[in-house]
């Protein structure tokens, strides 16, 4: 199994100024990744202040599509966050609570995102304090268990000095992949990087694109893409595979 380690992200420093100390964010989310199959519609979030200083978090929900490679969030009523506000103290525990409240049922898989926010501290920054704020993105699915498995087919093209591999996903339920490396006939290999490379939604598609030197790789009918996925290694051979002038 792959666990969602990128789902921590740290923001911009809050003052551009030099300053006499840097805060560290201390909001801790848990878990990191929800599922809920049908006919459940409800979930549960624990945050947790680390920190010596109260802190406020800010909790919103959105809906997660991709299309023509690339992803987005969109408003929704669908899914609700209560409360969508947290006052934390120091080593504080709060319990946030999620409800699918449309009455429609699920189709085969609904994909959302979960934004948690450390909103930042006024009083820090008069005292001329950094203040990092941390954000948690929490991938959220409801599904039929009757929904069908993830089914990816692969293409992999070289341009303007990029390879670019794309995942079109057939199946209903979504697919974590990590360690995404590709590797031609003669050995030669280019990898998207390790850990967690990202989610193919049901239904939907995404590319990913890194680049690589000049004649690097041979790219054609031998070529092998190699993953992790969440029931383990993939390794599969692109349905198609093209340098582009």
């Amino acid at each position: 199994m792959i666990r969602d380690t990128g789902s921590a992200i740290l923001a911009t420093a809050l003052l551009a100024i030099p300053a006499t100390l840097a805060q560290a964010a201390s909001l801790q989310v848990a878990p990191v990744g929800i599922e809920v199959a049908a006919p459940g519609t409800a979930s549960i979030v624990k945050l947790r202040n680390e920190g010596t200083t109260a802190i406020n978090a800010q909790i919103r929900a959105f809906r997660w599509v991709q299309t023509d490679g690339q992803e987005r969030l969109e408003p929704t009523d669908d899914l609700v966050a209560s409360p969508p506000m947290a006052h934390l103290g120091p080593g504080a525990e709060y319990t946030v609570r999620l409800v699918r409240v449309t009455k429609q049922p699920v189709a085969a898989e609904e994909s959302y995102r979960l934004l948690i926010d450390e909103l930042p501290d006024q009083k820090a920054q008069g005292n001329r304090v950094i203040n990092l704020i941390l954000r948690y993105s929490i991938p959220v699915f409801f599904f039929r268990p009757d929904a069908g498995a993830a089914r990816l087919k692969w293409s992999v093209e070289q341009r303007d000095g990029k390879l670019r591999v794309s995942a079109a996903n057939e199946g209903d339920r979504h697919v974590r992949l990590a360690d995404l490396n590709i590797r031609d006939r003669n050995g030669a290999s280019i990898s998207f990087g390790s850990g967690l490379t990202g989610y193919v939604l049901g239904h939907s598609g995404m590319h990913w694109a890194t680049p690589v030197a000049p004649r690097k790789l041979a790219v054609d009918g031998s070529i092998v893409i190699s993953a992790i996925g969440d029931a383990g290694p993939i390794h599969a051979s692109p349905a198609a595979a093209r340098i582009s002038p």
